[in-house]
């Protein structure tokens, strides 16, 4: 195949395994698979400059730091925001302006999730992406399109559409990865990030593009500002164009009759909104007809005929009873609060953590204190104040401690790093919470070695570090206080069968700095052996999609340590033979949602998430009418109900196992 061929053909599968991907949610390829194009789409158009196309997805991983200041954009119509009531009684009273102002009996609404994120403004001219914009002060904004070219949900080129196409939507970060940026913030000793939105924000405004790939944005597109040659008559015929040309739309959203449609939709999302893998903060009312929302007009600031009803904040008063220090796997010595329990967003809270002990001095948060806590993207329990009337006189600040809660060493607090650490590799808090995490379901998933079996082992002087577990024996673990001759027996078969492991629940389980499950999948994907990922430079790190100068540095820095390398020495003398065995997916259930509900008897729900990703499909966490099937355990609850409601089929587990071939 000739060069430009390779090249047209390349982009053409990466850009619709991309929709597949995140638009479709059912993939036909493996993750390493899609690196391996990518890498090969990369090389080729280094070698044939004269291909270059600035609709080619090689885009998304990000070019050279930009110079100077981002360039201004001029919004015509401006950029407006929408605004807000908090009550039905508000949202009546807009409704009937909106009647008076249309000056008939009854309006059609289109009501859909307010995902808190950022604006952006998207302009394609003969199908590709010319020019992206944040909202600014809604007149001017700035031009960040070699930012959002990174934003793999956003196609860059258009296959079919409008010569000149003006949409806008919303940048956000899922909850699950800001959740991972914030526990990579907390090991390197870094300040939190605030929330996804603050966090999406920043991330549009970085000078480096390849730092704003790393972040993972994605995007909804909901508002389309002008389609040349396309007459769109409502806000639903906006959603069918955006739905048809390929964006990301908004998942949840519905057209209705009267406003008693409208507060029911409001009053489901209520609880389900949980469940979403984006934060909102409400639900957008809009007339759904366009020559009624023209008639409406607006006002200086916001258009008459759209409104957000906002949800309360998810939080609650509690008194603090103690703040402990908590003594990471890196040594970061973390402060945690511990309250009276208070419910929030559906589900029980007692602790959080404070981060560090400057956000502990900023909050100025003491034992006896009460405190409003929160849940940050719906998520992270967090204490976002003080209420100083209520304090005790007796109140003490926290001071941090100069040595280590656990072993008695000193902590330090290194340059550039807001956290205190203790670096006395043998301290028992280190080695317990690395044995963990090294057992773990999603690391070496060693059954029954739960924290209390490490906290034995560690105390009896068993176990040292991970390498250790591999010389446990039967008899060493039978005399032990609470173990009996087979749990002794069942916990050394599941080590013997970690010896075995996949290269990546390795990769994982030994717990170096900023590598998480995704980057270990990566890491093996590439190297394909331990051996082989140890002797691996920085600069053939850095060439793998995805993986950023800060990762590879960390990787290049653990396997550099003699220690870490004789104690994957020991573990390999003892029979570690970890195995890379390249993805397998099957079609069973290609374009479906499945939803799991109560408690099923043979898979955990991990697993059989991994199962239905494995066969196509998607894992769905709240049933509605776009749910496929429903996999019911015992004691499953409204979400059966809702399925029969809407005449979903309703498998056993058996029943599934045996439809995707594993019964």
């Amino acid at each position: 195949m000739n060069p430009k061929k390779e090249i047209e053909t390349l982009r053409r599968d990466i850009l619709r395994h991309e929709r597949l991907y995140y638009i479709d949610a059912r993939p036909e390829i493996s993750d390493y698979d899609f690196d391996q194009m990518m890498k090969r789409l990369q090389e080729l158009e280094a070698e044939h400059p004269e291909h270059a196309d600035p609709g080619s997805p090689s885009l998304r991983v990000g070019g050279a730091p930009m110079e100077g200041d981002f360039v201004s954009v001029t919004h015509d119509p401006p950029m407006l925001s929408i605004d807000n009531v908090y009550s039905f009684e508000e949202l009546r009273a807009w409704h009937e302006r909106v009647l008076r102002g249309l000056g008939i009996p009854d309006v059609e609404y289109e009501a859909e999730l307010k995902i808190d994120g950022v604006s952006i403004d998207l302009l394609y001219e003969n199908g590709l992406l010319a020019r992206a914009a944040t909202r600014g002060d809604g007149v001017h904004g700035d031009d960040v399109t070699t930012n959002v070219r990174t934003v793999r949900a956003l196609p860059l080129r258009l296959d079919r559409g409008p010569s000149r196409l003006e949409v806008r939507g919303e940048i956000y970060i899922s909850k699950k990865d800001f959740t991972r940026m914030n526990q990579e913030k907390e090991e390197a000793g870094e300040a939190p990030l605030a929330n996804p939105r603050n966090t999406a924000a920043g991330s549009l405004r970085q000078k480096d593009p390849k730092l704003v790939a790393q972040r993972h944005l994605r995007s909804f597109v909901y508002h389309v500002v002008a389609a040349e040659g396309r007459r769109l008559e409502s806000q639903s015929d906006c959603y069918a164009l955006l739905d048809g040309l390929g964006f990301p739309t908004n998942p949840g959203r519905g057209v209705f009759r009267d406003l008693d449609g409208v507060e029911r939709f409001i009053e489901e999302w209520h609880e389900r909104r949980h469940a979403l893998h984006f934060e909102i903060d409400g639900i957008v009312v809009k007339v759904n007809r366009r020559e009624q929302q023209g008639e409406l007009g607006s006002t200086s600031k916001a258009p008459r005929w759209a409104i957000a009803y906002k949800y309360p904040p998810e939080a609650a008063k509690t008194v603090v009873r103690e703040i402990r220090f908590q003594v990471g796997r890196t040594g970061t010595v973390t402060p945690v609060a511990e309250f009276d329990a208070v419910h929030i967003g559906g589900s029980t809270v007692r602790r959080a953590t404070l981060h560090n002990f400057d956000e502990v001095s900023r909050k100025d948060v003491r034992v006896g204190d009460t405190v409003m806590v929160e849940k940050g993207g719906d998520v992270i329990p967090k204490v976002t104040g003080v209420l100083l009337a209520d304090r005790p006189r007796k109140s003490v600040a926290v001071v941090p401690p100069e040595s280590c809660p656990v072993c008695a060493q000193p902590l330090h607090r290194f340059e550039d790093e807001v956290a205190v650490r203790c670096i006395n590799q043998g301290c028992p808090a280190i080695v317990r919470e690395a044995l963990i995490h090294f057992a773990g379901r999603k690391a070496m998933d060693i059954e029954g070695l739960g924290e209390k079996a490490v906290d034995l082992f560690v105390a009896e002087g068993l176990v040292a570090d991970y390498s250790s577990l591999y010389e446990l024996t039967v008899d060493s673990v039978a005399g032990l206080p609470r173990w009996g001759r087979m749990s002794a027996e069942n916990l050394i078969e599941q080590i013997d069968r970690s010896r075995s492991a996949e290269l990546s629940s390795l990769i994982f389980a030994l717990g170096i700095r900023f590598v998480g499950e995704r980057a270990a999948k990566l890491l093996a994907g590439r190297f394909q052996t331990i051996e082989s990922l140890m002797s691996a430079t920085t600069e053939e790190l850095v060439a793998i999609p995805e993986i950023g100068p800060r990762v590879a540095e960390s990787v290049t820095f653990w396997f550099s340590i003699p220690a870490n390398r004789d104690r994957l020495d020991r573990m390999r003398s003892l029979g570690l033979a970890p195995t890379f065995v390249a993805p397998v997916r099957g079609d069973r259930l290609t374009g479906k949602t499945v939803v799991v509900t109560g408690t099923l008897a043979r898979y955990s729900r991990d697993d059989i998430h991994k199962l239905i990703e494995r066969e196509g499909g998607k894992a769905g966490s709240a049933v509605s009418s776009k749910t496929a099937y429903l996999v019911a355990g015992e004691a499953a609850g409204s979400k059966l109900e809702r399925a029969k409601a809407l005449g979903i089929p309703v498998f056993t587990e058996d029943e599934f196992l045996e439809m995707v071939g594993e019964g």
